[in-house]
């Protein structure tokens, strides 16, 4: 089985603590609407969070973030997660 491509560079952060800051096939989390995933080629996006699990898929083990709150932007294959603010 061959591993996914790592066509994302995702940064995850919190103000006093750095999550995440690599490559990635997809994340997932959830805002008011409900659960979405980003994939590579995503449309440039931002949202709110809500509260839940944020999920990085990487290469190596998945990269869980539990989180009260925050906020993601997308564009050009980069994502960026404040987290807990």
């Amino acid at each position: 089985m061959s591993e996914a491509p790592l066509d994302l560079h995702v940064i995850a952060r919190a103000p006093f603590a750095l999550y995440y800051d690599g490559a990635a096939s997809a994340v997932s989390a959830a805002n008011r609407i409900g659960p979405f995933d980003i994939l590579p080629g995503h449309a440039d996006f931002l949202t709110m969070l809500t509260a839940g699990t944020i999920t990085i898929e990487t290469n190596n083990e998945p990269v869980t973030i539990d989180a009260k709150n925050g906020l993601v932007t997308v564009r050009d294959n980069e994502v960026l997660l404040f987290v807990n603010i």
